[in-house]
């Protein structure tokens, strides 16, 4: 049989498909082939139609998308002239979520509060209570202390006018119109410093005292008008410094709870009443005039309990104003992982943070977005230095704590807005 020209180049054309059909080693990998059809004498040839197989990509895990967020916001040209601290830690899951320079020591402002809070909550207990306490030695005969009154600071922030104006009353209940002997003030509880180890020639702040009255140093004054008001006359005037003898005997003590204490200082960001607290640790070695080496001392113990080398951090004072103070990321999540582990910490820090959008120094801040009234965390702020530090709930349910700590910008809000912006991308 003779074969048309047609015909047969139709046969030349299936042979040469069909030996492309038979080297499949050498087809791209991303492609699959239809069967080819029989060919007949007068068959169509059609030439086989590829099918694109895509490769599968496992979708991006709720951790994927976090990590994919901070690093973008990381990039941004903030950090090529300033430094960034970033430490994220999932409580849910006990891992660590996202790190950058979380190692770095840095100037905490006033995140240096929550180090002073969770340490006194942890030694002090959550049923601290700061205490003056108004003594007297001596007899009492129609009317007349013959002998001396003491007052025993024990560095309340909360002493009012009204609390002097109750003690004026207590001498007059115990029968006493009138002072025969000195009064007397004990300071011993504090060092004679007035001022932080580190703070400023042009810090705002302070001095510093064992007695203050609304957290400034006018006690003496103070005092006098309340014995005045309450008709107490004295023979000696003036007002002088020294310990009360162990024999004497307690007319009132004046007491305000930890928790009164924790709010201005979190909430507020109070200075003074931090430095209040930082003392009562310094206190708690048991030492006469103690100050910030005794109070640095019990904290660094708890630094160490945590795994952490102490030497590697300098605890200044108990506000954050220090120049001094030098911490990292890392050590600010420990500190509040540690007080989440411990429910007698965590339930008397957590509602003494500033609420986003809420209250405290986060009261204007991530308004009508996911973190509003979610992050609750402490601000800092000092010149040159922003930072945030704190917990909040992620979409998926998880617990996290995190550190920001932005060293060198010449503008507060600058780092603001950038920890706003973690913290959005946290919740979402």
């Amino acid at each position: 049989m003779v074969l048309g020209l047609k015909t047969y180049k139709n046969l030349l054309l299936a042979a040469f498909l069909l030996f492309l059909c038979s080297c499949g080693s050498r087809r791209p990998a991303q492609y699959s082939y239809n069967s080819p059809t029989h060919i007949t004498e007068n068959a169509k040839v059609e030439f086989p139609t590829p099918v694109v197989v895509s490769e599968v990509v496992a979708p991006a895990t709720w951790r994927d998308t976090i990590q994919a967020r901070l690093d973008s916001l990381s990039q941004q040209p903030l950090f090529e002239t300033t430094q960034l601290g970033l430490y994220v830690f999932d409580l849910t899951e006990n891992l660590p979520l996202y790190e950058l320079n979380k190692t770095q020591r840095m100037r905490p402002a006033s995140i240096e509060k929550l180090i002073t809070s969770i340490s006194s909550l942890h030694y002090l207990g959550g049923d601290f209570l700061f205490k003056t306490d108004l003594r007297i030695k001596g007899n009492i005969a129609n009317g007349v202390l013959q002998g001396d009154v003491y007052v025993v600071g024990g560095m309340d922030p909360l002493l009012s006018v009204s609390d002097l104006n109750n003690m004026a009353a207590a001498l007059r209940k115990e029968g006493i119109s009138s002072i025969s002997g000195n009064m007397y003030t004990d300071l011993s509880m504090k060092d004679d410093l007035p001022y932080g180890w580190g703070w400023c020639w042009d810090d705002d702040y302070g001095p510093l005292s064992a007695l203050m009255v609304n957290a400034k140093d006018n006690f003496n004054s103070d005092w006098n008008k309340a014995l005045t008001r309450a008709g107490i006359k004295r023979s000696k005037p003036g007002i002088k410094q020294q310990q009360a003898p162990a024999d004497s005997k307690s007319v009132l003590c004046t007491t305000h709870t930890i928790d009164e204490v924790l709010e201005p200082i979190l909430k507020d960001s109070h200075n003074i009443f931090a430095e209040c607290l930082f003392y009562q640790l310094a206190a708690y070695s048991g030492e006469k005039k103690a100050g910030r080496k005794q109070a640095a001392r019990i904290i660094c113990g708890l630094i160490e309990e945590m795994g952490l080398d102490s030497d590697s951090y300098q605890i200044a004072d108990g506000s954050g104003l220090s120049l001094y103070n030098y911490v990292s990321p890392e050590l600010l999540v420990r500190f509040l992982n540690f007080a989440f582990s411990k429910p007698e910490i965590y339930t008397h820090l957590y509602p003494a943070l500033p609420v986003a959008g809420v209250d405290g120094t986060l009261s204007k801040r991530m308004l009508d977005t996911p973190a509003y009234n979610n992050v609750h965390a402490k601000t800092g702020t000092v010149t040159g230095i922003s930072s945030l530090a704190g917990y909040l709930t992620a979409r998926n349910g998880h617990i996290l704590s995190f550190c920001i700590m932005n060293q060198g910008v010449s503008q507060g809000r600058l780092g603001r807005d950038f920890q706003d912006e973690v913290c959005i991308a946290l919740c979402q």
